[in-house]
This record gives C-alpha cells, structure tokens and sequence, in this order.
C-alpha cells in the first residue's frame, strides 16, 4: 500500500497498514474463516483425486500411485495451518509437489493464502521457490499427454492468477481497514471539537452573565446599603431607592432568563415567547439613564453620525464596556464623577472611553475578583479590537477600548 496508490490516505495510516493480518491469523477462526477453509480444502482434494487418477490412467506403478495419494493427503492437511504460517506452508507443499502432481490444487490455495498475508518482499520470495519447486516436477514427473513448455506456461499462468487475485484481496482489506481506523479518528476527533466548543460556549456565557448580572446586582447593593446606614432618610428617597432596588432585581431577573433561554433554545426568547433585543449602542442612554437614576453623576459624549448604524455585534460589545466600567465606578468610587466618550465612523472603527474622578470621600472595600475587565479584554479582543484599564492620568481609573467598524 503506497501513498501513490491512496492518495487520500494519511502517511500515517499507510505504515499503520503495512502489513495488517488481513485474514485474521492472530485471532479465532470465525464462521467465514471454517467456510473458506472447507471449500480451499475440498478444492485441493478434488485437484489432488483427479492427479491420482491420472496417475493411474498412466500405468504407473503402485508405489508411485500410493506415494501421490500420501503426499497429496499431507499437502491437503497442511492447509489448515496456512492461517498461522502463511510462508512456511506454500513452501513445504511446493517441495511435496515436486515429486507430487497431486499437491497441484494445495500449491495454488496456498499461494492464494501467501499473496493475502505476506508483503510484496516476502511474497516474491515465496513465490520464487514454488515456481522453482513446479518447474522442477515438469522435469522429474511429466505429463507424456502434454507438451513440457505448454505445461510450464500454464502453471506459470495460474500462479500468476492466483497471486494476482491474493494480491487484490489484501490491497482491499488494507483500505477497508485504513478507512475503518480514519472513520474512528475522525469521531474521536469530533467528540473532541463538540467538546472544546460546549466549553468555549460556557466560557461565553459566564462572561455574558457576568457582564449582564454585575450591573444589576451592583445597583443592589448600592441602594441596600443606602437603606442600611440612613434608616432616618426621608420616606420619598426610601421609596425611591426600594423602587430602584424592585427594578434592578427585575431587570437582573429577565437577563438571567434571557442568558437561560440561549441555553435551552436557538435565539433568545422573552416572556411573550418572542425574541426579545440584544442591547445595542442604539440603547446606551437607556444604560446611562437608569445610572443617573441610580444617583450616578454620568455624562456621555457620543461622537457617532448614526448610531444605529454600527453592527450589532460590535455595538454590544460597546455597550458591555460601558455597562462594566459604571458599574465598577459605582462599586470602587462612589459618588465620582463618570464621562463616558464613544467616538467613530465607518472604516475608522470605534473608540470607547470610560472614566471616573477620584471619589470624593472614603471608598467602602467592596470584593472583586477582577474577572470583569478580564472578560471585557477577551470580548474586545475576539471582536477585532483592544481594550486597556488602569490608573488615569489625574486619578481615578480610566478604560479605553477600540473596536472595528468595517467601511
């Protein structure tokens, strides 16, 4: 089996396949294998009868007669092992047959056997000695009935014949298996792919809901914690803050379920069953809005002809950025002063800037892990673009991110 022969196949399923047992030597005879050995047997000792006959026909003596019979017998019995020792037994049936003419059907089954197991180099020379082997008889025991040369091209034909076909066999048998062994690679290999991208697709929808969630549970914890340490507030900002609390937990509710329905579902769905909208840049003063709200000093400079015109994607990762660096605002520097710049055009991209004054008064230590900006990094960078944080130059922590926008 050569690369020239299966071009399609790997180098590497070529040596796997060198030299396979294609006829199953090193395991259990199977049904198949009793059968096909049962009817190579009974060929062999129809040739081997009619050999006898012959030998009969021509008045030779007894001796010669029973030696054929013999012969021809241990020739037919040693077909049973050419599973096991496909070199060993064409050889010991040829040499049989050179004083033999009934080992004539043996010698050809066997060959057949050594072309299906045997590789080319081994092959040519087993099938070396057999020729050897029965020109030798055309000499020791000829047929007076037929004609010396006749003969030899006539056992040379059917040796050929036979190693032709043997030959066939196994080339078949090696791109079955070679094509057994790619197909169960390439579902491994699929198995895998399936579960790098379940993976990356979890990975992308804990920082979707991280994105989503961070904001809303942040305003949370803004307004509870105004309600734990002013209990005498006023009862209208108690209200107030109760009714941002309400809208928060129920803004955080619906995204949650909206992150869930990807899960269950293609598309994302809303209570109605329809498909409720991705945000958008188209929707960032609703974002901006509900942070004023909130009690967030926020300015915001968009710098876009028309904002409705950048793509969805990119305008969702806009939005994200902008969603994670109020809220981060709101949970490191609170009551800090926020401007938030998105500038760009077509063929130029997009420039999304958000920064934060020093906070004017103490800062409460609130956790974090980090995993916001983290994510942010990734979004920006899978998008095409770049994200940087950090310390801004006055103080205060400034993110500055650029995404494409295709012309």
């Amino acid at each position: 089996m050569t690369h020239a022969e299966y071009p399609w196949l790997l180098p590497s399923d070529l040596a796997r396949n060198a030299d396979p047992d294609p006829d199953g030597a090193s395991r259990p005879r199977t049904v198949r294998d009793w059968a096909v050995d049962t009817v190579a047997f009974a060929f062999a000792v129809l040739v081997g009868i009619a050999a006898v006959d012959n030998s009969r026909r021509l008045n030779e003596s007894d001796a010669v007669v029973w030696t054929d019979l013999v012969l021809g017998a241990a020739a037919c019995l040693l077909l049973w092992a050419r599973r096991r020792r496909p070199a060993a037994v064409p050889v010991a049936v040829s040499v049989l047959g050179v004083i033999s003419p009934a080992t004539g059907g043996a010698v050809l089954v066997t060959v057949f056997g050594a072309a299906v197991r045997l590789p080319p180099r081994r092959l040519a020379a087993v099938a070396s000695v057999v020729l050897a082997c029965s020109t030798l008889q055309g000499f020791i025991r000829p047929d007076p009935e037929v004609d010396p040369l006749l003969g030899l091209v006539v056992t040379l034909v059917l040796l050929l014949l036979v190693t032709g076909w043997g030959m066939l066999v196994r080339s078949r048998r090696q791109l079955v298996a070679a094509l057994r062994e790619r197909a169960r690679r390439a579902e491994a290999e699929a198995g895998l792919r399936a579960e790098q991208a379940q993976r990356a697709a979890r990975e992308a929808i804990a920082r979707e809901m991280h994105d989503v969630l961070a904001h809303r549970l942040t305003l949370l914890s803004v307004h509870a914690g105004a309600l734990e340490f002013r209990p005498d507030a006023p009862p209208a900002e108690v209200a107030r803050a109760a009714g941002v609390i309400r809208d928060s937990a129920h803004e955080a509710l619906q995204d949650l379920r909206q992150i869930i329905g990807v899960l269950r579902a293609p598309g994302d769905r809303d209570d109605t069953g329809g498909d409720r909208p991705q945000p958008t840049l188209a929707t960032l003063d609703t974002l901006i809005a509900e942070s004023r709200e909130a009690g967030a000093a926020v300015t915001l400079d968009i710098g876009v002809p028309d904002p409705a015109a950048v793509p969805a994607a990119t305008g969702r990762t806009v939005y994200r950025i902008v969603q994670e660096g109020l809220t981060n605002a709101r949970k490191h520097a609170p009551g800090a002063e926020v401007a938030v710049s998105v500038h760009g055009r077509p063929g130029d991209g997009l420039t999304v800037d958000v920064r934060n004054a020093e906070p004017p008064g103490p800062v409460p230590h609130v956790p974090g892990s980090g995993q916001g900006l983290i994510g942010l990094t990734e979004r920006a960078t899978l998008a095409g673009g770049r994200l940087r944080h950090g310390p801004g130059p006055g103080g205060g922590f400034t993110v500055h991110a650029w995404l494409p926008w295709p012309s």
